[in-house]
């Protein structure tokens, strides 16, 4: 027996070995990180024992003191010769793990944020571990971080929560909201029990997962499991983690992993230029098309959507702009992932080369599209994506935001201004937070009442009651236009109503941009991995201000000016002091916001009267769009999305 254990060491030192070796070339430590090293003070901090329970061998990490870890790899295998003392301890636990007794004893460790520190028990750990345990038992001692704003540790938190009713550690998330989007996709509801038979089932498909995840190999290195599973369960359903065969599992992978990894990134790749086209010999280098087959496809129709409306208008004017360069066929009422992928593969039967997803509620389809054709190129009217096969586009409304604010102060002359919110999705709060920019421009002291049109009041009830005069109201549901009116920013006095001034969004421009980038041979990103994100604003001609006869001269004459700035670059409208409601300082204004800052905002100025609404309080109807899309979609618990 001691032969074969010696066998067993060998082929577990080379192994040590071999880890040791990649982990340097790659700048990894290549021994076990030591818990003294990373908390040397554990008074600080509470520590509960938990009872004796089996844990995922890949999650322990390393050792509570430095004193044995130079005998292993970062991975736990051995790393000393096969003559040492240490060794001839491992090949006769080696043989105890073989034998009919086997090894049963439980290891001693601590647990901090998800991962395992070995107080007694590290050989055991390396023998378990070069045998190929999957799991090992363990008593545990919990060191319960302070709780904080730091992403890691409200991410662990909200372990605990998970943990506390499915009784599972081997997943671990780094960034909040991705337990409620696991639950969701396992189809259980947030604090409901799990059986031990749905323990064991998905922890099966968690084991055959992570077999197919380490068989994309070096692919896999920058990413987790866990976010690559999140970013799997995005176009596939967790009953096909159990249906689908192993090489059809390791193929969908395979086909994933680009999206796989810019998601891990987390780090969009925006454009916020318009490409320019290359010249005729570089296009021919490239072999650029020389016309272009262009499919929209519209949630609803112009009669019944305001929306729909303006993107069928964007799409005629960008092919009477490029004339026959472009054939466009359009599709309407994708309203469903059902009908959004049906109406795709009808439009790629028909020759599309190039399909525009109008919505973000059409993401997912488009996503699953893109991999299952992946010479075609597909986009998706959203923004902050990181998905590299689907490309996303926007407009950067708070630019027109901020000129309409600005004459809406002029015309409020002291008077408190409103507002009406569209949807609590990115780019919103920076519309506000602009326009009440704008507003203070010219007013130090303007105050700006926001409501909502995606709650159950009724803002325009809310705003008439308190006999506010001006408001914005560019994005409202068309029940709603009776009174508010179709343009922007309007005066109310006595009982008419006079139009000013609006953002325009052009996307005729934004669709032409987007197919000569095609038809200019500049679609191909630098990197395979990078996610783009086409935000256009005032300086591509995506975003204007159409202003009427109301506003007097001298007014829109300092509007242009201001837009000419912006468009040029000479002004940035958040490189200001900024200060919070709650009177957090975001900035000094020394610095520009970056494109992440302004698309994720979700705080607002302090010269702002309302907040952004909870999930519970919108309005059924507009609960997908939030929950797909929303600055907190993260965050949404299971049983609030099924209310």
């Amino acid at each position: 027996m001691l032969l074969v254990s010696r066998d067993e060491y060998t082929k577990a030192l080379h192994a040590g070995q071999k880890d040791m070796q990649e982990r340097r070339q790659q700048g990894k430590d290549p021994y076990p990180a030591v818990l003294d090293e990373l908390l040397p003070d554990l008074s600080r901090y509470t520590v509960n024992d938990l009872p004796v329970q089996e844990i995922p061998v890949r999650r322990i990490i390393g050792t509570k003191s430095a004193g044995r870890i130079s005998a292993f790899s970062a991975g736990f295998l051995p790393v000393l010769p096969v003559e040492s003392e240490f060794a001839a301890k491992w090949m006769a636990l080696a043989d105890a793990c073989v034998s009919d007794e086997g090894i049963r004893d439980p290891i001693s460790c601590y647990e901090y944020l998800g991962d395992f520190y070995v107080l007694e028990g590290n050989k055991r750990t390396s023998v378990l571990r070069a045998f190929g345990a999957v799991r090992i038992p363990a008593r545990i001692r919990r060191i319960l971080p302070e709780k904080s704003e730091e992403p890691r540790i409200q991410a662990y938190y909200e372990f605990l929560d998970f943990y506390r009713f499915a009784g599972i550690y081997d997943l671990q998330f780094t960034v909040p909201g991705r337990y409620a989007r696991l639950l969701k996709a396992v189809g259980k509801k947030e604090n409901e029990e799990w059986s031990e038979k749905e323990r064991r089932h998905f922890l099966s498909g968690w084991a055959y997962f992570l077999d197919a995840f380490r068989a994309l190999g070096t692919k896999a290195q920058d990413s987790s499991p866990e976010e690559a599973l999140m970013s799997w369960f995005e176009v596939h359903s967790y009953e096909e983690l159990f249906t689908l065969t192993d090489k059809e599992l390791k193929q969908s992978l395979d086909d994933l992993w680009q999206d796989i990894h810019t998601t891990a990134i987390d780090r969009p790749h925006v454009l916020p230029e318009v490409p320019s086209e290359k010249n005729p010999l570089e296009k021919l280098a490239s072999f650029t098309p020389s016309r272009l087959q262009v499919a929209f496809l519209y949630e609803r129709d112009a009669d019944s959507s305001l929306w729909t409306s303006a993107h069928i208008r964007g799409a005629a004017e960008m092919k009477e702009a490029l004339g026959d360069k472009v054939g466009v066929r359009e599709y309407s009422h994708a309203d469903t992932p059902e009908k959004t992928e049906e109406l795709i593969e009808k439009a790629v039967s028909e020759g599309a080369e190039l399909i525009f997803t109008t919505t973000p509620l059409q993401r997912r389809a488009a996503l699953k599209a893109a991999l299952h054709y992946p010479k075609l190129r597909f986009l998706n009217c959203s923004v902050d994506d990181s998905h590299s096969s689907v490309r996303s586009y926007y407009c950067r409304t708070y630019e027109g935001k901020f000129i309409t604010g600005m004459i809406a102060a002029i015309f409020a002359r002291g008077e408190k201004i409103g507002y009406v919110g569209s949807y609590p999705v990115p780019g919103v709060p920076a519309s506000i937070n602009a326009f009440a920019l704008g507003a203070r421009m010219v007013d130090p002291d303007a105050r700006i009442r926001l409501v909502w049109s995606c709650v159950e009041e009724d803002p325009a009830a809310i705003l008439k009651k308190e006999g506010i005069r001006v408001i914005s109201h560019r994005d409202v549901p068309l029940a709603q236009a009776e009174y508010f009116g179709p343009f922007g920013v309007t005066l109310y006095e006595g009982d008419g109503r006079q139009a000013l001034a609006s953002p325009h969004w052009n996307w005729g421009r934004v669709y032409e941009n987007i197919v000569r980038t095609v038809l200019g041979g500049n679609w191909t990103p630098k990197k395979e991995t990078e996610a783009i994100n086409y935000w256009w604003g005032m300086d591509s001609g995506a975003v204007d201000v159409k202003m009427t006869d109301a506003v007097p001269a001298g007014t829109a004459a300092l509007a242009e000016m201001l837009m000419k700035d912006i468009r040029e670059k000479r002004f940035s409208i958040f490189r200001c002091p900024l200060t919070a409601q709650d009177g957090t300082v975001i900035s000094d204004g020394s610095r520009e916001l970056d494109a992440l800052e302004l698309l994720r905002m979700d705080w607002l100025c302090d010269n702002v009267e309302g907040g952004i609404p909870q999930y519970e309080e919108l309005l059924p109807k507009s609960r997908p769009l939030v929950r797909e899309f929303g600055i907190y979609k993260d965050k949404i618990r299971p049983e609030e999305e099924d209310a």
